[in-house]
């Protein structure tokens, strides 16, 4: 017999009384079973996902390799702490995350378990291989919610407000975004007003960026504004820093977002696609600068637990034996071009952006701001029509697809016949 309470109803219910509210939750569908791109909650609602647990499973809830190679594991051990009893798929993972992150130099990998720490360690790393403090961010910009974290972090709400002081010797400078009217030379603009009034660059130890940004709106970073980071930190002698925690692992059509550029970081931060749902992060980048820090310096109980290297170890060979590159180019282009043909019936559609399948399109009301209103009618629209999204930005006006690049192709056609019916919807 069906048991009724375990309905979406009764379980949001529980959930308002035994968590705290810091922890937002966008949907009331408590979900019971994944695979590939399709959630179905407890009440067997099936939803199409164009979430992926926020740009995790690209490689598809429970991909069989994934899920294979996690068994594999527990059937041999889940954990020892690296630390104390070393295990060769760790050292396995390094060796192939060395290879693969851009750069033609040797490289060294330590593993973590979140993006924020992923972040965290790489600034510690810096600042080791420096003996240097400050560290420059950009608006919008994400990277965690610790206090280093929310502190490079370029948005208050809801990230920062409430939680008092942040981190010392951190500073913000725009990021480029031609829709907002800020270009490469405004934010180069901005880094100078800041080394001439407040920062002598050689107190700098690392420039953090994205070279998509996440949850600031999926503003892709212009390779002229990569560039000239890069010649930056080169005269200074300042580490850069790509967080490609949330572009990694095909999601923007390479391997790592950074290709796009061909400009290589010293060090690289991900997380998120590398482990298929498993928790596993990463700092790869230039040996010289990852030995900066004491033994002992780096690492944690849980990082890089035997679980989430093998599942990263099966997501690498699903990756590159299913070419998941090339497929998040083909899928991207074909929601761009769907977008872009509903455009003229959509003005407040402003903006469609982002490479291979890391696609958004900014909302903007005939008044000329930010229409953060529409954005979650939209999501609201799709939502009641089986199709899970997304939104972004520091209005709350930008939707984001992030659907696991292995959707099938007529589960892919459903849901952008959906995201029509949704936006149209969301205009009446």
């Amino acid at each position: 017999m069906k048991d009724l309470t375990q309905n979406n109803e009764t379980l949001a219910t529980r959930r308002r009384a035994a968590m705290a509210r810091g922890v937002g939750v966008m949907t009331d569908h408590f979900a019971a079973h994944a695979e590939n791109a399709t959630v179905t909650d407890v009440e067997g609602n099936r939803l199409i996902d164009f979430a992926a647990g926020i740009a995790v499973v690209n490689t598809g809830h429970r991909h069989p390799r994934v899920i294979e190679a996690v068994r594999a594991q527990l059937d041999a051990f889940t954990h020892t702490c690296h630390q104390v009893l070393p295990y060769e798929n760790y050292v396995r993972l390094a060796e192939r995350l060395n290879d693969k992150v851009p750069g033609d130099f040797a490289k060294k990998t330590i593993f973590v378990t979140t993006g924020a720490e992923a972040c965290e360690n790489a600034v510690k790393i810096a600042r080791a291989a420096t003996g240097r403090n400050a560290v420059i961010a950009f608006t919008g910009a994400f990277h965690g919610r610790t206090f280093m974290g929310m502190t490079l972090t370029g948005k208050v709400v809801p990230y920062k407000k409430g939680f008092g002081a942040m981190m010392p010797d951190v500073f913000h400078a725009p990021f480029p975004c031609p829709l907002h009217g800020v270009t490469t030379d405004d934010s180069f603009a901005a880094l100078d007003k800041l080394f001439k009034a407040d920062l002598d660059p050689a107190r700098v130890a690392a420039i953090v960026f994205e070279p998509v940004q996440g949850e600031g709106g999926f503003y892709p970073a212009p390779t002229d504004f990569v560039a000239r980071i890069r010649a930056l930190c080169d005269a200074h002698g300042i580490v850069m820093i790509a967080d490609e925690v949330q572009t990694g692992f095909a999601r923007a059509g390479r391997l790592f977002a950074m290709e796009h550029h061909g400009i290589a970081a010293d060090l690289t931060t991900m997380a998120k696609g590398l482990g298929g749902g498993f928790p596993i992060a990463a700092v790869t980048g230039r040996a010289e600068i990852m030995d900066a820090a004491e033994p002992g310096g780096l690492g944690g109980t849980y990082g890089g637990n035997p679980l989430g290297i093998a599942a990263g170890l099966a997501v690498m060979d699903v990756i590159e034996d299913e070419d998941l590159c090339a497929r998040a180019e083909t899928l991207g282009a074909k929601l761009r071009d769907r977008l872009a043909a509903l455009q003229p019936r959509v003005p407040e559609m402003a903006d469609i952006r982002g490479p291979g399948f890391m696609v958004a399109a900014e909302f903007i009301g005939t008044d000329g701001t930010p229409d953060a209103a529409m954005t979650n009618r939209i999501r609201q629209e799709a939502l009641a029509r089986g199709l899970l999204l997304l939104t972004c930005g520091v209005h709350g006006n930008v939707i984001r697809f992030l659907a696991p690049i292995t959707i099938p192709d007529d589960q892919f056609a459903q849901a952008l016949d959906i995201l029509d019916d949704a936006i149209l919807a969301a205009r009446a």
